[in-house]
């Protein structure tokens, strides 16, 4: 059994790994390492394996697609996962956690992801950073983390912002500690304390802050849609994205099936990358008022598609363009402001 396959099976269950492997195009070299420590490649590929499988359990849409590939015989090559943070500035922690992309900066570096590019994300009053990997980074997803600043909001949203995301918890163990550390090191870890690890460093990827108070979950909406977000899904994958070959005939394809597909496709600069998307799925979630709880239809997570045109860089190679869009990204995080 490869280490992918354990780690994987690990986390969700031989049944669910089996099922998320057959699907996802896997690059031979991760799939096939299978004796002595586990490589930070490996590692940093069943966690997105993971993060997929969970994304899917939250948007049906994304699922029902999904299992209509694998039931053509198709893969889906799994191009990245975006998540949302919180920064306040100068440095301030977001409850037990580092401040903004930091957070996860901590847990990706030592995986081998490097920050690949900065996006402005001005008209959110936020910033994005792809995080690439170093030693496979065709084929290993990557991470677009973005942080919306507090500071760029009003006093009164600032002191909302604290009271909502103060109690943020931080979930790494010491399992997670020590397997980052060696994966930081020595590039590689024990096979048993990777799978004791991995439960750990996949809780980072939800939320870990208290239930929200429902006035200031409407305070944020009324200034940030994002933030208001970021109170209700944390740090959960806010989509995972499909790379395709052809985006608009996937777009027209969804859309062909009656299925609520973003009514235009967004264009990058460079016109070599194409994305767009399910709209997100609307999630019911608890807030807490003074007359006890209260159960609303907010939006969620979504499914993305991207396409990636080849080029000759600088040096005269040739390679896929990985980057972004601040323009694209701005247009996908529309996304989520209807439910």
């Amino acid at each position: 059994m490869s280490h992918l396959s354990t780690l994987v099976a690990s986390a969700i269950g031989q049944k669910a790994a089996a099922t998320i492997l057959d699907v996802l195009d896997i690059a031979p070299p991760l799939a096939a390492e299978t004796d002595g420590p586990v490589s930070r490649a490996v590692f940093a590929m069943a966690l997105n394996a993971v993060l997929f499988h969970d994304i899917m359990g939250r948007v049906p849409l994304g699922a029902a697609y999904v299992s209509e590939r694998r039931t053509a015989g198709c893969k889906v090559l799994f191009d990245h996962g975006a998540l949302r943070t919180i920064d306040f500035g100068d440095g301030a922690p977001t409850g037990a956690l580092p401040a903004g992309h930091l957070a996860f900066a901590r847990i990706l570096e030592p995986l081998g992801y490097v920050v690949a590019d900065l996006y402005p994300l001005d008209r959110l009053k936020m910033t994005g950073r792809a995080f690439a990997h170093l030693d496979h980074p065709e084929a290993i997803p990557q991470f677009f983390v973005s942080e919306l600043h507090a500071e760029r909001f009003s006093p009164a949203f600032r002191v909302i912002a604290h009271a909502v995301f103060d109690s943020t918890a931080d979930v790494l163990g010491v399992e997670a500690q020590r397997a980052l550390a060696a994966f930081a090191t020595e590039g590689s870890c024990d096979l048993d304390a990777a799978r004791a690890a991995l439960p750990q460093v996949v809780a980072a990827f939800e939320r870990t802050h208290q239930t929200p108070r429902l006035e200031h979950y409407k305070a944020l909406l009324a200034e940030s849609a994002e933030a208001a977000w970021i109170a209700t899904e944390g740090q959960a994958f806010n989509h995972a994205t499909d790379r395709v070959p052809d985006v608009e005939a996937v777009a027209e394809g969804q859309k062909a099936l009656g299925r609520p597909v973003k009514d235009k496709v967004e264009v990058s600069g460079s016109g070599r990358v194409r994305q767009t998307a399910f709209k997100a799925q609307p999630v019911e979630r608890v807030f807490a008022t003074n007359a006890g709880e209260v159960t609303l239809t907010v939006p969620g997570s979504f499914h993305e598609f991207i396409s990636r045109d080849r080029f000759v860089d600088e040096a005269g190679v040739e390679r896929l363009d990985l980057r972004f869009d601040s323009s694209n990204a701005q247009g996908i995080f529309k996304m989520t402001r209807t439910g």
